[in-house]
């Protein structure tokens, strides 16, 4: 399939109104292209790179993404249900006020990227990478957290009871000055210490 007759099926879905569902596309590349309200359903992304896309409110249910990489693209409200994404690349995306719902992240490059406002609920995160990173806001529900990098990433006001950061790395985050956000949630002693001194605390060994 070329590039042409993929960019040409993603703009008839969201200019016609049809709902792209159980489809498949691999390699192809998208590149400008306005996808805001286009919904899609069941399709599977292998190796699709999208370029300078807009994907304002856009819904993906039940959808997989495999070594995808979203450059450029604006992402905001959009709604992610039961979708899988397995090694994409979204560094510098913008997801304020989205939605994920039973979706799980694993090997996923979310470097310097908006999270403004998100939901995540019921998601498994694994292995992926927030650096600097905006999650001012965020909620997490249910989520799952491992091997998660939250380094200089923005916390302020993010609501994180109930989730188990031990595995995560929280260094050089952006806390509120009484660290709020993470009462109820479960740290090791290592992150404690970093707490510690953005409450400007002192730790000796």
């Amino acid at each position: 399939m070329s590039d042409a007759f993929f960019e040409r099926a993603l703009a008839a879905a969201r200019e016609e109104g049809d709902r792209m569902a159980c489809l498949r596309f691999e390699g192809q590349t998208a590149e400008g292209l306005d996808l805001s309200d286009i919904t899609c359903r069941e399709t599977v992304f292998q190796g699709v790179r999208f370029a300078g896309c807009d994907f304002d409110a856009a819904a993906f249910y039940g959808c997989a993404f495999s070594q995808c990489a979203f450059t450029d693209c604006r992402l905001p409200r959009s709604f992610w249900k039961d979708c899988r994404l397995d090694g994409c690349k979204a560094d510098g995306g913008d997801f304020r006020n989205s939605r994920f719902r039973d979706c799980r992240f694993t090997g996923a490059l979310l470097r310097y990227g908006n999270f403004s406002a998100v939901l995540w609920e019921r998601c498994a995160l694994t292995d992926c990478d927030f650096t600097e990173s905006s999650l001012l806001e965020a909620v997490f529900k249910k989520t799952v957290l491992e091997q998660t990098n939250f380094t200089g990433a923005e916390l302020f006001r993010a609501s994180l009871k109930g989730l188990d950061l031990s595995r995560c790395t929280l260094d050089r985050v952006v806390l509120s000055a009484s660290c709020q956000e993470l009462r109820g949630a479960k740290i090791n002693t290592q992150q404690a210490a970093v707490v510690a001194r953005i409450l400007g605390i002192e730790v000796v060994p």
